[in-house]
């Protein structure tokens, strides 16, 4: 492959945002004595997330205040209604804080000695700095959807991206562990790169664990990853 750069999905591909919404969820829940069923209650807050901001155009709004309109439509109909206001924005504001996945800080590390990385996401740019810096995560670049102001999976996202690396769609390869992404990326061009993150979703596991396609590369872990990366860049 003539790759000249890597994209990486940061939302779920790259962050454990399960791990780190359960544990605030939990930690504030506490408080109230509650004991609920927090990784329901974080999977449905982040499915109401991105319904609201997948494939949007231009929208007055980023991902941040998704995250806080769609909290506190989660709490209630979780019936969390107890929650204070100081403490919704406690929880909102773990997106900002979240850790990486283990095996990635290392991955990154690695690739970046061959070709730039960029983080390639629907977060918005400030969350992405705040847990870049966080996990000690150095990226060539961010591109977020907020600043092309269309969202993936719409074509214009990727296109874009790849004009602002200065790049053709064949050049970039793709990296994510949701088929949407990897699909739609696929379409216009980019090479893809299929890793699995089983523990997404917590217990409940990822709504699309497998490949529903033929990518260029599809492995278990980052470090699997690099090694798959290295290979081709070598033919």
């Amino acid at each position: 492959m003539n790759i000249k750069a890597i994209a990486f999905d940061t939302g779920g591909t790259v962050l454990d945002w399960h791990g780190g919404l359960v544990a605030e969820l939990r930690r504030v829940g506490a408080g109230h004595g509650l004991d609920a069923d927090w990784h329901g209650v974080a999977n449905d807050w982040r499915r109401r997330a991105m319904k609201g901001i997948v494939g949007q155009s231009h929208p007055s709004f980023n991902m941040d205040d998704v995250h806080r309109r769609t909290l506190d439509e989660t709490l209630a109909h979780a019936g969390l209604e107890a929650f204070t206001s100081d403490e919704r924005e406690q929880i909102w504001g773990v997106w900002h804080r979240l850790d990486a996945w283990p095996d990635f800080p290392a991955a990154l590390a690695a690739l970046r000695e061959s070709r730039p990385v960029v983080s390639f996401t629907m977060l918005p740019t400030s969350l992405v700095v705040d847990v870049s810096r966080r996990n000690g995560i150095t990226w060539d670049a961010i591109i977020s959807c907020e600043m092309i102001g269309t969202y993936k999976p719409h074509p214009e996202a990727y296109v874009t991206a790849a004009r602002w690396l200065g790049l053709q769609p064949a050049q970039i390869l793709m990296v994510a562990c949701h088929n949407f992404d990897l699909n739609a990326a696929h379409k216009v061009g980019l090479r893809t790169a299929f890793v699995r993150r089983p523990a997404e979703w917590g217990p409940e596991g990822p709504p699309d664990p497998k490949p529903n396609m033929s990518y260029d590369i599809v492995v278990d872990d980052f470090g699997a990853l690099v090694d798959a990366v290295r290979s081709q860049l070598r033919a």
